[in-house]
Parts: structure tokens; sequence; C-alpha cells
């Protein structure tokens, strides 16, 4: 399952709904809410970039082979974030954690 949405997705559901926004209208918007903060991106292995509500930091562990994530709920690195912010005067608004390999599906499958 996606946990976002794309770029093409929200400009395809713009569409659907009558809106005429183009695609680099829909870019520049995400990026100008990302930069408030407001939205985080996720960068998948197969490049795509998924957009959602800056709410909670993310976690996965997501497959090379199968596209397949999966959310870990614990953080390892909350306090590292802390000592960030203090030590460098430097404002997060989120952060993501994300290990790359293989599940055990693909790794039977091998």
């Amino acid at each position: 399952m996606k946990q976002g949405i794309s770029a093409q997705d929200i400009y395809i559901e713009l569409r659907n709904r009558n809106q005429n926004m183009g695609l680099a209208t829909v870019y520049r918007s995400l990026e100008a809410l990302k930069l408030e903060g407001l939205v985080q991106v996720r960068t998948l292995a197969n490049g795509e970039a998924l957009y959602s509500l800056a709410q909670q930091d993310k976690h996965h562990l997501t497959c090379l082979q199968c596209g397949t994530s999966i959310p870990i709920n614990q953080c390892p690195v909350h306090d590292l974030e802390d000592q960030l912010q203090t030590n460098h005067k430097f404002k997060i608004f989120y952060h993501t954690l994300e290990f790359f390999g293989l599940c055990g599906q693909c790794q039977v499958n091998e």
C-alpha cells in the first residue's frame, strides 16, 4: 500500500474535478508547502516521490525488489533530532528513516 500521493495523482484528481491546473503548478505548490513544513516528501526505490501531510516522522523498511514498504513504529533517532535542533539552532519539521534491502518473500524467491 502506498503511503502518500504522487504529484501526478494529485494532477489527475484535479482534472477529474474540472480544476484547470497544470502539472508544473502542482509541483510548485507542493514544493512551497514542503518549504513551509506542511507536507513531507518520501522518494521510493523506483524514484517516485510521494507527498503526505507532515504530521509525524516516518520510518520504513523498503524492499528493493518488490517495492513493499513496511512502517516501523519506534523512532531510534528521536534524541538525535533534539540534539541537532539545539546544537545547530536548526528548526526540524520532520525526519525520515528508511532501510533498504529484501523482504522475506523476495529472499525466498531468489
